[in-house]
C-alpha cells in the first residue's frame, strides 16, 4: 500500500510540474512575456471577482454570422461554465457554411479543440484548433484535400481563420495558457454559423437549404450547453455529430 500510494503522489508530482512547464515553456517566448505583463493583473482580477480562483477551464464558442467569440470560464471545482468575455472577430472570410475543401476560404464550423499554441506567429499570437476532424474528413472525401491551418489568431486578415487583433488575442491566448496550466488537456472550440435556435436555423435554412442536414447535427451541442452550460460529449458519425 504504501508503494502504490508513493507511486500516486509522484504521479501528481509530474501532472503538476508537467502543467506548471507549460507555462513556463510559453512565457520566456517575448510575445507572451508581454501579453502577461500587459493584461494579466487586470484579468486575475475580474476572474478572482468572478470566482474563478486560480485554477478554471474554459470554452470557445465562436458565431460566424454575429461575428462573436465567446470566452467561457469555470473553476475547477465547478461544474458549470459562465460567460466571462465576448470578442469581435476582425475579419470575416467566405459565408455561412463549413469549410470544405483547400482553398475555399471558408471558416470551419463544427466542434474543436485547441492543439496548438504558437507564440511566434505571422498574426502575433495564435491558437490552432484541430481542423480537419472526421466529419471535415468524410465531408471533403477522398478526392479533394480538407485544407488545414486554422487558428484563432491576431492582426485583421483571414482566408478561414478567426482574426481578433493583437489586442485581444493577447487575452485569449493567456486565458488558454491559464487553462492548459491548470490541467485541461483539450480546450474546446465550438464554432457555429449563428446562435443555433429554431428561429434562427429555420431562417438561415432557407438562405442556405444544402446546409440544413449539417447544420442540424450541430444544433443539439448547441442546445445541450444553452442548457447546462457544460460541455457536452459529442461523437463524429459518418460525417454528422452526435450527442451522447
Amino acid at each position: 500500500m504504501k508503494f502504490i500510494a508513493l507511486t500516486f503522489l509522484l504521479f501528481l508530482s509530474f501532472m503538476v510540474n508537467a502543467q506548471n512547464n507549460f507555462k513556463a515553456a510559453q512565457i520566456k517566448f517575448e510575445r507572451v512575456e508581454k501579453a502577461y505583463s500587459e493584461k494579466w493583473e487586470t484579468l486575475r482580477k475580474f476572474i478572482m471577482a468572478d470566482g474563478f480562483g486560480d485554477q478554471f477551464s474554459m470554452i470557445i464558442n465562436a458565431y460566424k454570422s454575429e461575428g462573436k467569440l465567446e470566452v467561457w470560464l469555470k473553476a475547477n471545482t465547478d461544474n458549470s461554465y459562465q460567460l466571462f468575455r465576448t470578442y469581435d472577430f476582425c475579419a470575416h472570410s467566405g459565408t455561412l457554411g463549413p469549410k470544405v475543401m483547400e482553398g475555399d476560404g471558408q471558416t470551419p464550423e463544427g466542434f474543436y479543440y485547441i492543439d496548438v499554441f504558437n507564440p511566434m506567429s505571422k498574426f502575433y499570437l495564435s491558437m490552432g484548433i484541430n481542423y480537419p476532424n472526421m466529419v471535415d474528413d468524410a465531408r471533403t472525401g477522398k478526392d479533394r484535400k480538407p485544407g488545414s491551418d486554422i487558428y484563432i489568431h491576431g492582426d485583421c486578415v483571414t482566408v478561414g481563420c478567426i482574426p481578433i487583433t493583437d489586442e485581444k488575442i493577447k487575452e485569449v491566448y493567456i486565458l488558454g495558457v491559464e487553462a492548459r496550466n491548470a490541467g485541461q488537456e483539450r480546450i474546446p472550440v465550438n464554432i457555429y454559423p449563428f446562435r443555433m435556435t429554431d428561429g434562427n436555423l429555420k431562417k438561415y435554412t432557407k438562405k442556405f437549404p444544402d446546409q440544413a442536414s449539417f447544420w442540424k447535427s450541430l444544433q443539439p451541442g448547441y442546445l445541450a450547453f444553452e442548457q447546462n452550460k457544460t460541455q457536452p460529449d459529442i461523437v463524429e458519425v459518418k460525417g454528422q455529430y452526435l450527442v451522447k
